[in-house]
């Protein structure tokens, strides 16, 4: 795993100071950890349905 130091990242991602790129990487973090939860909840309705649902059976 390579890990890249603050400077780079501040300067690669266009930010304007270290404090900018760390808000932003939280952020990022955040909305992905979110992403995750939905999915994880979609995917776990689906489980939980009957399968002659899923197939369209009557």
């Amino acid at each position: 795993m390579v890990c890249a130091k603050l400077e780079s990242l501040v300067v690669r991602a266009g930010q304007s100071s270290e404090r900018a790129q760390l808000i932003y990487q939280h952020s990022t973090a955040k909305h992905q950890r979110r992403l995750g939860q939905g999915i994880d909840a979609e995917v776990r309705q689906q489980l939980s349905e009957p399968a002659a649902k899923q197939t369209g059976a009557k």
